[in-house]
């Protein structure tokens, strides 16, 4: 319990606004390992199972979403970076190649500002799954043969909720970082050029919207690949210990 009291208070410093209040809130209510079970147990109670993997989730939601929603979180990171929408690349080639590189610059650090903004969102929505997350669900994600198996279960029970979550945030952050006004640029440069002979019509908010959402799970994975490697020292509870550790016995059988 004092772990798990730990964890709660270091979740409610995160400046996750409304989502840091919603993580502490399932962190101080994650059930107990069953008492005298230790790292060198050959067996973990059902209850350790699903404390340890909620546990691992909520720490790499918590990394996740603080890299992200920082400034330049998506802008800055060449993994999860937005670009222009592929139907509109030859709008961006066109315009660098008669010197408007600058106004296409601009358009793209919208939509990752956009992005950024939208991701701070995602910690409710999160909590949500995890509440459902079953014994089965638990013991699935542990033992499968997928290393990103708990990201698999949170695109499943959340990409819909995400996508609802995420869009009227995109939308708004379009708005307020002039993104409409520099697509409306960018469109009408483009076909006012001799080349252009089909007009791009690019729906901005899903693309923004699912970009965001594909960016956030792309550095879940990579959180939940660090505890079940334990890099740099990722494993850093009793629980965790034990519950990664029997897991780690059990792959060697």
């Amino acid at each position: 319990m004092k772990k798990l009291s730990y964890l709660a208070l270091s979740i409610a410093a995160l400046p996750l606004l409304s989502g840091c209040e919603a993580m502490s809130q399932m962190a101080s209510t994650l059930p107990q390992a069953t008492p005298g079970t230790t790292a060198k147990g050959s067996t973990i109670s059902q209850t350790e199972a699903v404390s340890g993997i909620k546990q691992a989730l909520n720490n790499g939601l918590q990394n996740s979403i603080k890299t992200l929603s920082a400034t330049n979180g998506f802008f800055g990171d060449a993994v999860v970076k937005i670009l222009m929408p592929q139907e509109a690349q030859k709008v961006e080639q066109a315009l660098r190649s008669v010197g408007m590189g600058k106004l296409v610059d601009n358009f793209i650090l919208s939509l990752n500002r956009a992005a950024e903004s939208a991701v701070k969102e995602a910690a409710p929505v999160f909590v949500n799954a995890l509440t459902k997350m079953t014994v089965t669900d638990a013991f699935n994600i542990l033992l499968g043969p997928q290393q990103d198996a708990a990201t698999t279960f949170f695109k499943r029970t959340t990409s819909n909720e995400l996508t609802q979550k995420f869009s009227p945030i995109v939308e708004a952050a379009l708005g307020k970082n002039n993104v409409s006004t520099y697509w409306t640029q960018l469109t009408t440069a483009y076909n006012n050029l001799p080349i252009a002979t089909t007009k791009v019509e690019t729906n901005l908010n899903a693309y923004v919207t699912q970009k965001a959402i594909d960016g956030l799970f792309v550095k879940v994975a990579d959180e939940e690949l660090k505890i079940r490697q334990n890099i740099g020292g990722s494993r850093n509870s009793s629980i965790l210990q034990n519950v990664f550790g029997w897991v780690d016995q059990q792959k060697q059988k």
